[in-house]
């Protein structure tokens, strides 16, 4: 009760030396986290008795589409951890309590992630009792016991077995309202939780039992097979958001009739005009890539023809054309793929699209991203051409209409009407959402690209 005796020291009555230099407990939250569902802490990286400084990190959280380090707005001692590796949080949960000696001033606002451990008035029964507690703070109490509580500590409502299951409030709320008891569920979450998509898919395979497809979709499911019968063999755990990619891909695959559209845009001239200011931009630390011509090509072309910056509604009867263009961009990490946004991207020029895109790939790699940074996509671009390939198929990344694919450049003899000469071609592969896209405008749509990128004086016009 620390906290309560700091702030019934706050009366004009005691002296303002208590008030402003004694410690205090603050508790981080988690941040906003947008519609990030299903967030994991799947690390730890503090221990009670830890001193920490602003910005140190103190767990990582991963949802579906990210895993991001979380700072602590604040010094200050680690006095407890609030929750346990593979526990489910949401947005406001507490994370650490931390002991702030000093001014105020160390500590940020609520807004930024942290709060005072008392969130309630005290209760005329409490009066008294903050009272004598102010009146000793010269000798102050010492900290509680450092203490973690696991997500699911507190289960009254099952039995003992369902209760020893590994499993976050959110899902055991789900099991209670499909009647499913969650010791009979697998997890397949981190040390064995039991996530949403397990109640899910538990629901389904009962629903199922009786037939031979999978899901009621039709689709003849894939038998499992015991691989050891040939030779030994070994599972490695795919990451969280792997897992993740590879749903939502799945999902897309059977729901999107995709067709895919290629073309190739001669860059030649753009390739020739990138690497002359790139000796003077290496002085500033920044460096023009093709994929900043790209992103800047589609922007004109999304302008150009506005159905591909947009979402089909789920019952078919309309179109949502966005008036933004925030460009998702493909990066592959350690864990999986990742679409961090470039947001506003019209509003950039092509220095600064490289700028973001390098900054945005570097953040995924190092697991920095926030969740707020994998939000709000139009229209996604997936650049192989650092590794190769001629063409590809890349999925659509619902509910977005389209995606760009871009392969590795070659030199190839081109026709200029008298002669073959040597030209840099640039393969592109746009696949498309057929229900809101025909194939004569995809079509159009590269081959308006591939001018742009042809004669890149056009996006200036």
């Amino acid at each position: 009760r620390e906290t309560e005796t700091i702030q019934a020291a706050e009366q004009p009555s005691t002296p303002a030396s208590l008030t402003s230099e004694a410690p205090t407990e603050q508790v981080v939250l988690v941040p906003d986290v947008g519609e990030a569902k299903d967030i994991v802490v799947t690390e730890i990286l503090v221990s009670v008795g830890d001193t920490l400084a602003i910005e140190d990190s103190i767990l990582v959280l991963e949802s579906e589409k990210a895993s991001m380090e979380i700072p602590t707005p604040m010094a200050g001692e680690v006095q407890a951890v609030l929750v346990a590796e593979g526990a489910e949080v949401d947005e406001g949960d507490e994370l650490i309590r931390l002991v702030v000696s000093g001014s105020s001033d160390q500590a940020v606002s609520n807004s930024t992630g942290a709060a005072s451990t008392e969130t309630a008035p005290a209760t005329t029964s409490e009066v008294s009792e903050l009272e004598t507690a102010a009146e000793s703070l010269s000798a102050p109490a010492p900290a509680p016991a450092p203490e973690k509580v696991r997500a699911d500590a507190s289960i009254s409502d099952r039995d003992t077995d369902t209760a020893l299951v590994y499993a976050g409030p959110a899902v055991r709320k789900q099991a209670r309202e499909l009647g499913v008891e969650l010791d009979q569920v697998e997890g397949s979450g981190r040390q064995g939780r039991v996530v949403k998509e397990d109640i899910q898919a538990y629901v389904k395979q009962r629903l199922t039992s009786s037939s031979d497809v999978e899901g009621g979709s039709g689709i003849p499911a894939i038998p499992e097979t015991d691989f050891t019968r040939w030779g030994e063999v070994e599972d490695v755990p795919m990451p969280r958001i792997r897992q993740f990619s590879a749903r939502n891909l799945h999902r897309s695959w059977l729901n999107i009739p995709h067709v895919t559209q290629f073309d190739e845009a001669d860059v030649t001239e753009l390739e020739a005009f990138r690497k002359e200011p790139n000796s003077q931009l290496a002085a500033e630390g920044k460096k023009l890539t093709p994929l900043a011509f790209i992103v800047r090509a589609c922007v004109s072309a999304l302008k150009e023809y506005p159905r591909f910056n947009a979402s089909i509604k789920a019952d078919f009867s309309a179109l949502t054309i966005k008036r933004y263009i925030n460009i998702g961009i493909a990066v592959e990490t350690d864990d999986g793929l990742m679409v961090p946004v470039i947001k506003d991207a019209d509003q950039m020029g092509v220095v600064e699209l490289a700028e973001a895109c390098g900054e945005l790939a570097n953040a995924a790699r190092d697991r920095k991203l926030t969740m707020d940074a994998m939000q709000g996509a139009t229209f996604t671009i997936s650049s192989l051409g650092g590794i190769g390939g001629t063409a590809f198929t890349p999925i659509v990344n619902a509910p977005e209409v389209a995606i760009l694919g871009a392969s590795r450049t070659s030199v190839s003899p081109q026709w200029n009407g008298e002669s073959f000469v040597p030209r840099t071609m640039l393969p592109l592969s746009l696949s498309y959402d057929h229900r809101a896209i025909d194939g004569a405008e995809a079509a159009r749509f590269t081959r308006y690209l591939s001018e742009v990128l042809t004669d890149i004086r056009r996006l200036i016009l």
